[in-house]
């Protein structure tokens, strides 16, 4: 189904844009859902020429060492554009695209696109600031895992899910409204589910994981200091 209006202004890029201008895209989009664990994007698979972006729910993208190992590389949600290459790359998709959550994919055609790039070339330059976050992101990541300890690392993963998704106040505490189990930080942060668990421990006075990757937040000041390398 098409995209309506006010969906296609939940897009980042998209945000302020006239009604007319709007309308213009409208016929050359699409909505697809998908359901939690399904596969949107295969790594190696030729990509439409399309603008793919979250409408609704958080997705994974995800890539597999020849090992076999697999590396969580972001977690995007709504609003948040993905897959690249098919807009200026080669056409192939780098990275495995997973629904994390229930979710919609709104894509839009890239000639379309261009066109109201020519338009409206702040649109471009909306495109070239969510390419610098996802560089500036990458090499953060690199840098993390190559000179910082494991429980620093882990300390950031929270911290930043708590900036991002914000915490809830239940009977259990303060808690992260993101889940995040196990198995996704280890893969996130590049290390083993074992691991992981014994760094919890660690930090049990400042933060206590509950089952299902609920995550209890005990002691914010302290976590920032860890995150930060102190």
């Amino acid at each position: 189904m098409q995209a309506t209006t006010e969906q296609l202004q939940q897009i980042s890029i998209f945000s302020g844009l006239e009604p007319e201008q709007l309308a213009y895209l409208k016929p050359h989009t699409l909505v697809k859902n998908y359901l939690r664990g399904e596969i949107i994007l295969h790594e190696g698979d030729r990509l439409p020429a399309k603008l793919f972006s979250v409408l609704s729910g958080t997705i994974q993208v995800k890539k597999t060492a020849s090992t076999g190992k697999e590396t969580i590389l972001r977690t995007l949600s709504t609003g948040e554009l993905f897959a690249a290459p098919s807009l200026f790359g080669d056409g192939i998709s780098p990275a495995t695209v997973v629904s994390d959550r229930d979710c919609q994919i709104l894509t839009v055609d890239r000639a379309v696109l261009l066109e109201m790039i020519r338009q409206t070339p702040e649109i471009a330059l909306r495109i070239l600031v969510v390419m610098n976050d996802r560089l500036q992101h990458l090499h953060n990541a690199v840098h993390g895992l190559a000179s910082e300890r494991a429980i620093v690392r882990l300390a950031r993963l929270i911290h930043t899910s708590v900036m991002e998704e914000g915490t809830e106040s239940t009977t259990a505490g303060l808690c992260l409204r993101s889940r995040l189990p196990y198995y996704q930080i280890a893969r996130s942060i590049g290390i083993t589910y074992e691991e992981c668990v014994r760094l919890f421990k660690q930090l049990q006075p400042i933060v206590s994981y509950h089952r299902g990757g609920q995550i209890v937040l005990r002691d914010r000041h302290k976590l920032e200091e860890i995150a930060a390398g102190d």
